[in-house]
């Protein structure tokens, strides 16, 4: 049996309520519009962006917490304990972790984009508390597998690394008020790594180890890149942490091989699953996965360029673009439009029964809509940070409001009819 497939034995017996995974998906629909419309507000802050409080700070945090960790929490929620086999031990735990999130982010968004340090820090000890929720229970729920070691290790890594950067984040928020940090700039970067690389690269990881397979229809993927995978974004992320504290530029270079060969194994494995695939056409979700992967791999050769000083312009800007919105949100959008209607059928479809069509659950204009803009918005808004154009910048985040709201439409669109499901079941 492949470990898709004891992925899926059981599953409705652990599904949660509905309403737990789709409010954070709906919730990351929105702050996904609020992120392109912030963009489009700090655009002249941009190209030559190197920290600081602003709009800029702000559409990165509306990313990487309100639009990838909330989709993170929202899905580990529901697909680690199907993947575990192993049900959460609590629910009303995953709504607390909810309404602590939700607004702990906006507060701590809003007090960036506004220069006020008390929302900041008021709004990142509500996230905090919303993550440390979310962090226990995936932990008791990991402590418990032994179906899939492999995923569970993935994200046990995960987890360390959201300890990590979530002490780092409330210690730089309070460096802007007493501004006692002297490499501030420096924290920052490792922030974004652990963020980026760290916390929400091992849930993609591990998870695709599963839900590719799943997706393709392939054989069961091979455990040993597996766990080279792993072993080597491990030791990418210590590495580059004890730069960091070292100041070991020696260290800094040792961690980025190990990253690329982390890629590399990520990659080989992705390949041999779409080569075993007994699904020819994969649709738009995949051509949005695919390119993810060729992002991410541009995202480590932009990293390599800056750690070996050559003059890219804007340099720094531009590596955090390909980072965060090429590779992270290329990739959950695309794996969201699969991951979306799939559950939304098993709820559909019950404890017994035949689930309906996904194309019935599903909103292929929205889809197509947000796909093309999306990509619009990033070449367009690369090309603003390369050419030093906020004008640029400007109409890409324009663009990427547009195709923002697509996938809104999607996703609430998928949520209504799941809603009217069970409204004519009762």
């Amino acid at each position: 049996m492949s470990m898709a497939t004891g992925f899926l034995t059981g599953a409705k017996d652990r599904l949660l309520p509905a309403s737990v995974p789709f409010r954070f998906f709906i919730a990351a629909s929105l702050f996904h519009i609020l992120a392109w419309a912030a963009l489009f507000w700090g655009a002249d802050q941009v190209p030559g962006f190197a920290g600081g409080t602003g709009p800029v700070l702000a559409a990165i945090h509306l990313l990487t917490l309100g639009v990838f960790a909330m989709t993170a929490i929202g899905a580990s929620y529901q697909l680690l304990p199907v993947a575990t086999r192993k049900p959460l031990a609590r629910t009303w735990p995953t709504r607390l972790s909810f309404w602590l999130f939700l607004p702990g982010v906006a507060i701590l968004t809003a007090g960036m984009a506004l220069h006020e340090n008390a929302w900041m820090m008021t709004g990142a000890v509500a996230a905090c508390a919303g993550l440390a929720v979310f962090a226990l229970l995936t932990a008791d729920n990991l402590r418990r597998a032994g179906s899939v070691p492999i995923v569970a290790a993935h994200g046990w890594a995960a987890l360390a690394a959201l300890v990590a950067l979530a002490a780092i984040g409330l210690t730089l928020i309070e460096d802007f008020r007493a501004g006692f940090l002297p490499r501030h700039g420096d924290l920052a970067t490792l922030h974004l790594v652990l963020a980026s690389y760290g916390f929400m690269g091992m849930l993609v990881f591990g998870f695709s180890l599963v839900l590719v397979p799943m997706f393709v229809l392939s054989r069961s993927l091979p455990t040993r890149p597996g766990w080279a995978q792993l072993g080597l974004a491990v030791a990418a992320l210590v590495l580059f942490s004890a730069a960091y504290a070292l100041h070991g530029g020696v260290l800094a270079w040792l961690a980025f091989a190990a990253a690329l060969g982390a890629t590399g194994a990520h990659l080989w494995l992705m390949r041999a699953a779409l080569r075993s695939s007994m699904r020819r056409r994969l649709g738009l979700p995949f051509v949005q996965i695919r390119s993810a992967w060729g992002f991410l791999a541009l995202s480590l050769v932009l990293g390599g360029l800056l750690l070996a000083g050559v003059p890219v312009p804007n340099g720094a800007a531009l590596f955090g673009f390909v980072l965060l919105a090429g590779w992270l949100l290329t990739f959950l959008t695309g794996v969201l439009q699969r991951i979306i209607p799939f559950l939304a059928s098993m709820h559909a479809a019950g404890k017994s029964g035949l689930p309906p069509l996904l194309s019935e659950l599903t909103a292929e204009n929205a889809l197509k809509t947000h796909s093309v803009c999306h990509f619009a918005a990033l070449a367009v808004c690369a090309a603003g940070i390369l050419l030093d154009l906020p004008v640029v910048i400007r109409v890409g985040a324009a663009i990427g409001v547009v195709g923002a709201v697509g996938f809104a439409v999607f996703t609430i669109t998928v949520a209504v009819k799941i809603a009217r499901r069970h409204h004519r079941a009762a």
